[in-house]
This record gives C-alpha cells, sequence and structure tokens, in this order.
C-alpha cells in the first residue's frame, strides 16, 4: 500500500511519491476497465474523464456519484453528466449512475486489464481531483493505492454494489431530482433588469391570481436544425430564433439574444391579456423584475420594455447557465446553426412555455405610475 498525495505545499508529495492526479492517469493507461465511485464530480473532470476513456481505449467505465440524490445536483453538471451518460451507453461502453437511497461519500477507483484487477485508489478525492483547476489547486487530499488483490477485490465488491440497483440507478432513470439552477450572467448586463429578493419572489407568489396565460416557445426540432435551408419556414417562425433571420444590414449580424416573441391570437384575444403598449412590471421565477409591455397589430408581440435584447438575455440566458447551449458571437457565420434554440434543449431544461400571471400587487414606477404586477415564469 502506497500513500498518494496531492500537490499542494507544504504537504506535496516525496521525491519519487505519486499525486492522485499522476496515478489514475497511470493506471488509466494500463487498464481496459475504470469504475469510479465518489460523492462529487465537476464539469472539468467529466470532460477529463471522457477523454481519457477515449485516448486509451477504455472499453467498460462506469462512474456512480452519490451525494446529489440528496443535496440536489447543479443543472450544468447535470446536464453534461447526461449527455456523456449517452454517448458511453451508444458506444456500448458504460454508463453514469446516481446514489438515490442514501448519501454515498465515498471516494474509489477501481482499475483492470482483461479482467484482471490492477490497482484501487481509495481516500478523499472526489473526481475532481483527476483534472486541476483554480478551485482545487489549493486543495488537499490524501489517498491510498491498494494493490494486494484480496483488498482490490474486496473493495470491487462495494463498488460493484454502489453501481448496481436498487442502490443507484442509471441518471437517465432517476425521477425527481432536484437540479440546483446555475446562476444567468446574462441578465445582469441589462440596466433595465432589477434582481428581487427571494422573500419578495414568495410574496408574488403568494399574490398570483387566476388570470394567467401559458405562452407555447416555437421552436425546431433538433433534425430541422441540421437541415438548414430544407427546413427555413420552420426555423424562421421559431419566436426565440428570429437571430437567424435575414438581417436588417448585409454589414451586421443580429444579435444571438435578439427574440421575437410573438403570442397567437387566440391567446392575445382572451380576456385580460395585457393590452397594447401598456406596461406592466414582470417578476420571474429566478429572481428579476422589469418592465414589459405587449406591441405590434393585435399587441402580438411580447418584449421588455427599452430593451429588445433583455427577454432574449433572460431566456436565452438560461439555458447557456444550464450548459445547453453557447452564445453565438455571429448568427451570419453560424452557418450550422449551432446557436439555434431546439425542441431536444427545452426538452433537457424541463421547460416549453412562460407562463404569465397577473397578480393583486402594483408597483410605483417613476415614469409610468402605478403598474399592475405579473409573474413571468419559464415552466
Amino acid at each position: 500500500m502506497s500513500l498518494l498525495y496531492s500537490s499542494v505545499p507544504p504537504l506535496k508529495a516525496c521525491p519519487g511519491q505519486e499525486t492522485i492526479n499522476e496515478a489514475f492517469h497511470r493506471l488509466a493507461h494500463m487498464s481496459d476497465e475504470i469504475s469510479i465511485a465518489v460523492g462529487y464530480i465537476s464539469l472539468l473532470s467529466l470532460k477529463e474523464l471522457d477523454e481519457v476513456v477515449r485516448e486509451n481505449n477504455i472499453s467498460r467505465v462506469t462512474l456512480t456519484v452519490g451525494m446529489y440524490g440528496k443535496e440536489g445536483m447543479p443543472e450544468q453538471s447535470y446536464h453534461k453528466a447526461k449527455a456523456y451518460n449517452r454517448k458511453w451507453q451508444e458506444n456500448g461502453i458504460g454508463e453514469i449512475r446516481l446514489v438515490r437511497s442514501f448519501a454515498f461519500h465515498g471516494k474509489l477507483y477501481y482499475f483492470s486489464k482483461r479482467n484482471q484487477p490492477i490497482a484501487v485508489i481509495n481516500g478523499s478525492a472526489n473526481l475532481g481531483v483527476i483534472k486541476l483547476e483554480a478551485t482545487n489547486l489549493r486543495q488537499y487530499e490524501v489517498a491510498s493505492l491498494i494493490e494486494d488483490q484480496t483488498e482490490i477485490l474486496n473493495t470491487k465488491q462495494l463498488v460493484d454494489r454502489i453501481n448496481a440497483d436498487p442502490i443507484s440507478s442509471n441518471i437517465d432513470e432517476v425521477e425527481g431530482l432536484q437540479l440546483i439552477r446555475e446562476k444567468n450572467c446574462d441578465l445582469g448586463k441589462s440596466d433595465l433588469a432589477e434582481p428581487v429578493t427571494s422573500d419578495d419572489l414568495d410574496v408574488y407568489r403568494k399574490h398570483q391570481t387566476d388570470l394567467s396565460f401559458l405562452l407555447p416557445l416555437k421552436v425546431p426540432t433538433e433534425a430541422e436544425r441540421i437541415a438548414g435551408e430544407g427546413s427555413k419556414d420552420s426555423c424562421m417562425k421559431s419566436n426565440i430564433n428570429v437571430c437567424y433571420a435575414r438581417p436588417r444590414s448585409s454589414r451586421k449580424s443580429r444579435d444571438w439574444y435578439e427574440i421575437q416573441f410573438t403570442v397567437d391570437k387566440s391567446i392575445t384575444t382572451q380576456p385580460g391579456y395585457p393590452q397594447k403598449n401598456a406596461p406592466f412590471i414582470a417578476i420571474t421565477d429566478d429572481g428579476y423584475k422589469f418592465k414589459a409591455h405587449t406591441t405590434s397589430d393585435g399587441n402580438k408581440q411580447f418584449n421588455a420594455v427599452g430593451d429588445e435584447l433583455l427577454l432574449g438575455r433572460w431566456l436565452k440566458g438560461r439555458l447557456v447557465a444550464a450548459g445547453l447551449v453557447k452564445p453565438v458571437n455571429d448568427t451570419m457565420k453560424d452557418v450550422t446553426r449551432e446557436g439555434m434554440i431546439t425542441r431536444e434543449m427545452l426538452d433537457e431544461y424541463g421547460c416549453h412555455n412562460l407562463r404569465l400571471t397577473k397578480t393583486d400587487k402594483t408597483i410605483e414606477d417613476p415614469e409610468d405610475g402605478s403598474l399592475d404586477v405579473w409573474t413571468l415564469f419559464f415552466e
């Protein structure tokens, strides 16, 4: 048994002694199977593990994460983990699982070649140790490298139990998992959006009335996005992908955050729907407020007042924060439409509509006087 340390001074590994990171990559290079059970993961460590699997032609990989079932899982990590899980399953090499029945805080790494055990790393290091980054460069971890065959097999039996039903489940099969939403940094770039405290948001929730409207998001499927010009009508009629429509100037692309939220006449003609050019205050479910209104013929356009990108920064910014899409700097150069919002993205995020609900509260506005307050939720 050898002890492995982090590389943090003054407790860094002694000369000739491996760090946990070094031992992991060395053993992975010797293996064709890796089985891991840890408490937590990071985005960069997920990517690193996938690269290790690819570069070393690993034929079997299982990653089980033990703490998120009880604590909730950061949404970026969740979506990335699901993506890698699908990739590994499609390639027939493995899966990512979550412990659901209890909180598992262990850190176990098993390596084998042709069904013959090589070693086990057992210690304090979560998956983040395999990819050093700013958040863990000064973090000290210690682990044991176990090479005794009896001890390896004992540990492997424990890992196998954690990796199996009913203790854990494939991440695609987990229902009711609490997701910890990432902060939408894009909306903060607008001076017209103000944060709302969680207490105030709870007050507005309690004062919602029965006057409510469900506003569907019109988006193409992934297949339609890939088809490109062949499905131009479908893509261009999407109310949140208007940035891919013909630019107003041949010299300047539309901003990726630009959306043109067109609401169907069957909704806008319902009693109580906001009247054209009559401003109101929108309170979002993630804790922001801004002035909004309806415009155009038949009050079919829904948008923020004074900032044509604000609604897009709120809506698309949430998908960016979730790690489901990346902003596009120049939409005219995005010929494959990688930045286009698709139905599959909304499926993954779990939201397909905006819910606009009137409250019985008002807010005094210095320009427009007393304004009605509506809640605007992405659901």
